[in-house]
């Protein structure tokens, strides 16, 4: 599947980030003329909502300047979230098989940068940030300003209260650990 795997906590000045990598695969992609290149899935919220809100988008899927997809997804009301990582991976997967799921995938129109955006990559995140969130009829989503940390302070505030069970030793509670 050819996947990159983000550890947001492994960053050293000898190492090509993520947004480097994506930047590359899309340029290779934009260069094939023939359409045969790999497509390339990405999520540029780098976290996930409870599907009510569309959070800021990174900057790395949008460097290499090129058109994207977007797509809008929406899961359907139920018991368990396939969204959920506030419990431990072995108890969510159980719960999503014991559970029936529908998931609705709306394609929007292809997004072509300007010249401007292409120029600015936070430009251009914004933009097709804001031409998501005016597909109302698809999934009516509200714009949130929350991010990544955020999201883990409210884990650990939880996780100290005692209404998460703790996570065997995820990267992320390891991150937190050294923040704390």
């Amino acid at each position: 599947m050819d996947c990159l795997f983000v550890e947001r906590e492994l960053k050293s000045a000898n190492t090509q980030g993520v947004s480097g990598k994506v930047k590359e695969r899309m340029e290779a992609a934009a260069k094939e003329s023939d359409g045969g290149a790999r497509l390339m899935l990405l999520f540029p919220e780098g976290t996930t909502t409870n599907g009510q809100y569309l959070l800021p988008f990174k900057s790395g899927a949008f460097l290499a300047g090129a058109p994207v997809q977007p797509v809008l997804i929406q899961y359907g009301k139920g018991r368990v979230s396939p969204a959920w990582e506030s419990i431990d991976i072995k108890w969510h997967l159980f719960l999503m098989m014991c559970s029936t799921h529908s998931v609705t995938a709306y394609e929007l129109p292809v997004y072509i940068p300007s010249d401007e955006e292409k120029n600015d990559a936070m430009l251009y995140a914004q933009n097709v940030r804001q031409y998501m969130l005016s597909f109302p009829d698809c999934v009516a989503l509200k714009p949130s300003d929350s991010k990544l940390p955020d999201k883990r302070a409210y884990h650990a505030q939880a996780r100290r209260r005692g209404l998460v069970a703790k996570t065997s030793g995820s990267s992320a509670e390891k991150a937190n650990k050294k923040q704390q």
